[in-house]
């Protein structure tokens, strides 16, 4: 029997092991290995870690990895002040067990003896770590009694982004609203849905509130699939700030409307709800896949192609939505991976992508035809200066400032006329209800 499948059986004998083994590589998947956190948790992952846990035991493997992940930065704090000589060198995956050990003490409802106990014994499985199960025994344990002062430190939020993205944000949003979007991302992220008819009446019985945008934003815990109309394709999930840029669109019945990127198809679904005749692009056939099967479901028709939006060629569109891809920065809260997994040097190539992009967007535009640029990134390389750099050398081009006429809340347009919104922004004493994600969006319409 290979090593690997001996330790998996033998950690399969003590109940609650094998669910720690698979979060603490998980953790090491993502933030070791780049891997993003939803697809860790597909069963299309390579490796897949679940292999063996049943969906309970699921559940709990994505709790401790998200918390893990969320609060990354002062967990890897607390551990430095209790590691006095840091982690051993070349010891497999001790930091990872030790990270989701600590997540459980710190942040998770978690019995003590439960969460030591099982990460020593998962220490011991694993032969380079073997050696290190007392100190990690010691580590825990004084992280326990230590607890109160460590979750003093970890309120104070210093440590809750790594420091090239919050010098980032205070940079471009000042000291007060780079503190207040790294706060909000430390919070479970809401559940807001888009309906296709009469929000305030699918908010009572989804157990929801209506929010300024018309989005639904809900209170309840219970399974997507369970509620009602999710089978019948009355709504789907969509975050309100993500659904704006397909509004300010505005397209009307016939026209001819090009989705960019359009996968997983939110926006898609959004356009073909207005009756034009949409085409939904996107350079990966299996998530159009996915996006096919939501406008089945939903019951909305689109023509689906795949090809890369850069070297795209058809015939004007009177519309185009660019929903284009990038750092993701303004999600954190609902992919609290996303800042452990960027550096610095993929906003600058993501920038010259979406530069391209909206290049090709401009030769496919009719006269007189519109296009939305959106990015769900807090970054102005992302955002505001990627507009500035495209009507500069598109002088055909001009921008239609958004107003609250589009159904945007004032504090959502910036000076420039731009849609802007920040995780921070809707706060409410219920967190779960506070909040949305951080995206930018820019309409531009080409003369006549």
């Amino acid at each position: 029997m290979p090593a690997e499948a001996a330790r998996e059986a033998e950690a399969a004998k003590i109940p609650g092991l094998s669910v720690r083994l698979a979060a603490a590589a998980i953790i090491s998947d993502v933030a070791q290995g780049g891997h993003r956190l939803d697809e860790c948790f597909s069963p299309q992952a390579v490796p897949n870690r679940l292999t063996g846990l049943d969906a309970r035991d699921v559940a709990l493997a994505r709790s401790i990895a998200t918390a893990s992940l969320r609060r990354l930065g002062v967990i890897r704090h607390v551990l430095g002040e209790l590691l006095e000589k840091g982690l051993p060198r070349q010891a497999g995956r001790l930091e990872y067990t030790l990270i989701a050990a600590a997540a459980q003490l710190l942040f998770l409802d978690a019995a003590d003896h439960a969460a030591i106990d099982l990460a020593v014994r998962a220490t011991k499985l694993e032969p380079k770590t073997g050696a290190y199960s007392g100190m990690v025994n010691g580590v825990l344990r004084n992280l326990a009694r230590r607890r109160d002062e460590f979750l003093e430190i970890a309120a104070g939020g210093e440590y809750d982004a790594p420091p090239w993205l919050a010098q980032r944000w205070r940079k471009a949003y000042g000291d007060e609203t780079a503190r207040a979007i790294v706060a909000m991302h430390m919070q479970e992220p809401p559940l807001d849905v888009s309906v296709k008819s009469d929000a305030a009446d699918w908010a009572e019985k989804l157990d929801g509130v209506v929010l300024p945008t018309d989005s639904v934003r809900l209170k309840t815990r219970a399974p997507i699939t369970e509620l009602p109309g999710y089978r019948d394709g009355e709504w789907w999930v969509q975050d309100a700030a993500a659904a704006l840029p397909a509004r300010l669109l505005a397209t009307k019945p016939d026209e001819r409307v090009l989705d960019m990127c359009a996968a997983p198809g939110g926006k898609t679904a959004q356009l073909a709800l207005t009756r034009a005749h949409v085409v939904a692009l996107d350079r990966s056939a299996e998530r159009l896949k996915l996006l096919a099967a939501n406008l089945s479901r939903l019951d909305l028709r689109a023509d689906i192609a795949v090809g890369d939006a850069t070297g795209y060629q058809a015939q004007p569109f009177d519309a185009i939505l660019i929903d284009a891809p990038c750092s993701a920065t303004g999600t954190a809260r609902r992919h609290p991976d996303v800042p452990w997994t960027k550096k610095p040097g993929d906003i600058e190539a993501l920038a010259a992508l979406q530069s391209k992009m909206l290049a090709r967007a401009a030769l496919l535009t009719k006269a007189g035809g519109r296009i939305v640029y959106c990015t769900c990134s807090l970054e102005p390389e992302e955002g505001e200066q990627q507009i500035g750099v495209f009507l500069r050398r598109n002088p055909d081009f001009r921008r239609e400032p958004v107003t609250t006429a589009d159904g945007v809340p004032e504090a959502f347009v910036n000076r420039d006329g731009d849609l802007r919104t920040l995780p921070s922004y809707w706060p409410n004493e219920d967190a779960r209800l506070a909040g949305i994600d951080g995206f930018f969006a820019a309409r531009l319409v080409r003369a006549a």
